[in-house]
């Protein structure tokens, strides 16, 4: 059958999907600071955001899934609208309101931090084991400080500067028109980075929540693109309620879209990042699975601080590269915990069965019990189990 072009193949492309999803999400982080920097309120474009993305995931999920999908209940409902809120909107302000204030390089680092977090509330709910003792948990352990460290080494330290090149391009300020943004005091930087730093992590906090969320939703209503859809229609109504009562002036200015940045950058997060995008995802974690999916995100933070760097006209310095690294080490090893964990209970589930026979054809009427135990594979363990439940019956 040729498998071995086929095996390369089956790699290649869930490979090339990753990267390319990537270079998307970094994508969005350099179209966030320039709406942002263009005058854009950062809530009236989180609310534009989901709102593409609804509109491009409902027509989507209705053709896809509408002769095997079950009847909403309000317990999906309310399931959904704490996703939208944790998932959607209150982590994507967050998000922006902390790149606001430091930038897109260092906000795109603080989201390694995501696995290390969500290991810990999933410890918290007791949706993971922590197994001390063994090499997979210490290295999750492990991967968490490592992560906690990184990000207090982003938060309060700042350093020198290693930009390895300087350009002279910047966009934000070009689209920024006539309004002179004057540099704040050192004092006010310092402040700045901290509180955009906790507006940073706090996003990743609620994402990693939406994680476990969306876990118990995924298991309540299994229907993929139904549930993301009315996830996004959720975080929409939220993300427009809070930029209707924070954004009280000028709303009409506010909310006026043109052909401009400002609509680019929400065609491009809404459409792209949350359509297309999500759509690309679930193929490859279903091809090569979630952990598979994990391991490209340090690529985003590369991608990014290039971009910044280039296009921006950000700099990046030692105390940002430092705690990226400590943090994409944390990511790593939290990964590689979680990997192991998932190969030894692969392997314990592949030991032989036991195959149970009674016999009773001996003179004295007793019954005798045989235990055989059997080498076999996922292929044939249903014929053999179905088999012992008609000599049992018998």
């Amino acid at each position: 059958m040729g498998g071995g072009g086929g095996g390369g193949c089956d790699v290649a492309k869930p490979v090339a999907a990753m990267v390319a999803i990537q270079v998307m999400s970094a994508g969005v982080n350099i179209f966030y600071k320039l709406a942002v920097s263009d005058g854009m309120d950062m809530r009236v474009l989180v609310a534009y955001r989901y709102l593409f993305a609804s509109a491009f995931l409902a027509p989507l999920a209705y053709f896809i899934e509408r002769k095997r999908r079950t009847k909403l209940t309000w317990r999906v409902l309310v399931m959904s609208f704490i996703c939208g809120l944790t998932g959607g909107s209150l982590a994507q302000n967050l998000y922006i309101s902390g790149m606001k204030l430091t930038s897109a390089t260092f906000a795109s680092a603080t989201t390694n931090l995501i696995p290390g977090v969500t290991f810990v509330l999933a410890l918290i709910f007791r949706y993971e084991g922590l197994a001390i003792r063994a090499a997979s948990g210490q290295a999750k352990v492990a991967g968490t400080l490592l992560g906690v460290a990184g990000a207090m080494l982003l938060t309060f330290y700042k350093g020198a500067d290693i930009t390895p090149w300087h350009s002279h391009v910047n966009l934000a300020r070009a689209g920024a028109g006539a309004v002179h943004h004057h540099p704040p005091p050192d004092d006010d930087q310092a402040a700045n980075r901290v509180m955009g730093s906790l507006l940073c992590i706090s996003s990743c906090v609620f994402y990693a929540l939406w994680l476990i969320l969306q876990a118990k939703l995924s298991k309540e209503y299994p229907f993929h693109y139904s549930s993301t859809a009315l996830m996004c229609v959720m975080s929409t109504l939220q993300s427009v309620a809070l930029a209707l009562i924070w954004s009280r002036h000028d709303v009409v200015a506010q909310w006026r879209l043109g052909l401009d940045v400002r609509l680019l950058s929400v065609a491009y997060s809404g459409v792209l990042a949350s359509g297309v995008m999500l759509v690309v995802l679930s193929w490859c974690v279903k091809k090569r699975g979630p952990l598979f999916a994990s391991v490209f995100n340090p690529l985003m933070l590369l991608v990014v601080a290039v971009l910044s760097s280039l296009l921006l006209g950000e700099k990046l310095y030692l105390g940002s590269a430092l705690g990226a690294v400590l943090i994409v080490l944390g990511l790593y090893a939290v990964l590689w915990g979680k990997g192991r964990e998932d190969v030894t209970t692969t392997k314990v589930s592949e030991l032989p069965l036991p195959i149970v026979t009674t016999s009773d054809d001996d003179d004295d009427g007793a019954t005798t019990v045989d235990v055989v135990v059997v080498q076999t594979s996922d292929h044939d363990s249903t014929k053999q189990q179905q088999q012992q439940q008609q000599r049992t019956t018998r």
